[in-house]
């Protein structure tokens, strides 16, 4: 550990994937920061359940997309959007917890 997640992206974000979900992508600014963060295995489901204070059952997928040099995760909304007591209809403010991942 040492490298933090935002030296290693050009692009974190959250956005809405239905009403049921939010997808996040991090987006890297070369292949080598993809391939050693994909490498190391450091955004599993345990890690993003912990971020996101979720269980693991709850995250539909974390995907590794070599082409883009990119991983998308997907979880399920603890409320569906546009729900009483939902705050953020398009999910656009959920990617916070990822800045602090160090690699």
């Amino acid at each position: 550990m040492g490298r933090k997640i935002i030296e290693m992206v050009d692009v974190i974000r959250s956005k809405n994937a239905g009403p049921y979900e939010i997808t996040f992508d991090l987006i890297f600014k070369d292949f080598k920061s993809y391939q050693e963060v994909r490498d190391a295995g450091v955004i599993t489901r345990e890690l993003i359940a912990d971020l996101y204070r979720i269980t693991p059952d709850q995250i539909v997928s974390i995907i590794n997309f070599d082409p883009a040099r990119a991983i998308k995760i997907t979880i399920i909304r603890s409320l569906s959007a546009g729900a009483v007591g939902e705050r953020d209809v398009y999910g656009a403010q959920q990617h916070a917890p990822l800045l602090g991942i160090e690699i």
